[in-house]
């Protein structure tokens, strides 16, 4: 786990170094648009569009984290258009055609629905606004995209699960809680989970749960208990903490007097505390600083007409483009073995933010103090 956080730093240092070499490097961009954004100062425009505000890291990290970066590259002159969508696909389409209107820059587009905001890139790309899709790989013709190896994301979860299981792994079913349709990315999670799952043990429900929320998690976790009876339910497949959360609470609610392993993703506060009193099993933990960077830095040097190379390394096909300039971040397992190592180390979290009164016994047991 050491050497997996230790990489993980690596690779933000290295998407940092390489946008340093961006910004000095640039030599220009290949669209009709190039000529005129290269004149461009620093005094730039750029529009930030995020799905919903269910899930915590939306607010607290990304947006924050991305206008952070915007202005350290701006030397304090660029402005963030912000806008949240609340998971509403419509709404976000409106929010797109509002930046176009108030001539922005350039976009960062965390897409509500993949192919449903397809027709507005194509709108913003009409009106010369290039596109960064974050996070979630929209469709339409974008420029660029970060995100994490989502599939990875996925196996991560799948192996953390069989080796809670053990040998158990053969002597029930397990309850797959994947994402909403909507979101490509919970395609991938489940694909990868899957990889890994597949053969090793016995899938008695599986769900796609609608918009993420936890309380459909919390009836979809209700009907399994019901179908399968509590007895044979040996562990949960969760695709993320939110949705862990009402997991766990429809386990408790069936009465489970052990809970069986639970994953999670994203590493929110709840999920880590969950995590120190023993409720979930793991989370996977996501470094956001570097996805904000990389989508931040791409998104300075299109509203600059300036060469995405040096900082987007990798390729991403889309089901509408192919060759996406991108930049993907690996992934960390975060269990109870390694909480000091990852959120609190790396400045997430602090110890008295997670250990509360209500969690101080279990901490002191970890050794957070």
């Amino acid at each position: 786990m050491r050497r997996a956080a230790v990489a993980v730093a690596a690779t933000a240092m290295a998407v940092s170094l390489a946008a340093c070499g961006s910004a000095k490097e640039a030599d220009g961009g290949s669209d009709s648009s190039s000529d005129a954004a290269a004149k461009k100062g620093d005094d730039i425009k750029v529009g930030l569009l995020l799905p919903e505000n269910q899930t915590a890291r939306y607010e607290k990290f990304d947006r924050v984290l991305i206008e952070k970066q915007i202005k350290e590259l701006t030397n304090n002159k660029g402005e963030v258009v912000y806008a949240n969508a609340k998971q509403d696909a419509t709404v976000q389409n409106q929010q797109v055609e509002t930046m176009i209107t108030n001539k922005v820059d350039v976009l960062i587009v965390d897409a509500v629905d993949a192919k449903a905001i397809a027709n507005s890139v194509k709108k913003a790309k009409d009106a010369g606004i290039p596109v960064v899709a974050y996070d979630r790989l929209a469709e339409g013709p974008i420029d660029a995209y970060t995100s994490f190896d989502n599939e990875q994301v996925g196996k991560t979860q799948g192996e953390a699960l069989l080796k809670a299981l053990g040998d158990k792994a053969e002597d029930g079913q397990i309850v797959m809680m994947n994402g909403s349709i909507t979101d490509p990315n919970a395609a991938l999670f489940k694909k990868g989970a899957h990889s890994v799952l597949d053969g090793k043990v016995k899938i008695g429900k599986e769900y796609d749960t609608k918009e993420w929320k936890p309380e459909n998690a919390n009836k979809n976790m209700e009907g399994a208990i019901s179908a399968l009876g509590k007895g044979k339910i040996v562990g949960v497949y969760s695709a993320n903490d939110g949705m862990a959360g009402g997991i766990i609470t429809a386990l408790k609610a069936g009465g489970f007097d052990k809970l069986p392993p639970v994953t999670g993703q994203d590493a929110e506060l709840a999920g880590v505390q969950r995590i120190v009193a023993g409720e979930q099993y793991m989370s996977v933990y996501k470094p956001y600083a570097p996805e904000a960077e990389a989508a931040a830095k791409m998104a300075v040097a299109l509203a600059h007409g300036e060469s995405l190379d040096s900082v987007a390394k990798d390729k991403v096909d889309s089901p509408t483009t192919k060759g996406v300039p991108s930049v993907l971040v690996p992934v960390v397992s975060l269990t109870q073995d390694n909480i000091k190592d990852t959120v609190i180390k790396d400045g997430v979290y602090t110890v008295n933010e997670i250990c509360t009164a209500k969690f101080k016994a279990a901490c002191d047991k970890l050794g957070l103090e």
